[in-house]
């Protein structure tokens, strides 16, 4: 069978890295932007992962005809009243913000609020392919933040988001663990099935 090929709207290693291993029983051939040499400044603008989600997607099938994955995810801490949600990846004052600086951000608004400090991410999943085929997928993963950075794996809030479950952060979890438990695996184990079919057409 001719393997597919599949754009992943990303720019961020760790989570290209993610979809990858995720997907990798799949018959597909990954490219992202950088490997193509393409840079598209898509606006996220709408008032949803999901919403966002499909900014990127249909952004990067207008640009190159490919089918496209795209995804949006967020961190959402019940003690800000679900903040920083959507606006989780610019969630800093500070001007050109790393991971670091909003974690940093987030732990300065918990201080004063009553632990523990259950929280979770999410992920809506969106594919789109040249024939208008469309799917779109989500998942969740609970846990709690906690002050303590800890774990060198992962990426965005990971070092500071703890599953109870496992007594490690996300960051201090094997990836393969990471790669059947988070909110981007859910939302992604979700889709398989429609990938599969989508791929079966072809």
């Amino acid at each position: 069978m001719i393997s597919q090929n599949l754009l992943i709207a990303s720019g961020n290693k760790g989570k290209i890295q993610e979809i990858k291993e995720i997907l990798s029983s799949l018959n597909l051939d990954f490219f992202t932007p950088k490997s193509l040499g393409i840079s598209i400044n898509v606006e996220e603008t709408g008032n949803s992962y999901g919403e966002n989600a499909h900014l990127k997607a249909e952004a990067y099938s207008r640009f190159t005809g490919m089918a496209v994955l795209a995804d949006d995810s967020g961190l959402e801490v019940d003690a800000l009243n679900g903040a920083p949600g959507i606006i989780s990846a610019r969630y800093s004052t500070k001007e050109n913000a790393d991971d670091l600086d909003r974690r940093l951000h987030l732990l300065s608004n918990l201080q004063g609020t009553p632990q523990p400090w259950k929280a979770h991410f999410h992920c809506t999943a969106v594919f789109l392919s040249p024939e208008g085929d469309h799917f779109e997928t989500v998942g969740r993963c609970d846990g709690e933040i906690i002050a303590q950075m800890r774990g060198t794996g992962g990426f965005g809030y990971d070092p500071i988001f703890f599953l109870p479950a496992y007594k490690k952060t996300m960051a201090e979890l094997p990836s393969t663990v990471k790669n059947s438990v988070s909110h981007r695996a859910k939302a992604l184990t979700k889709m398989m099935p429609y990938l599969q079919a989508y791929l079966n057409t072809q």
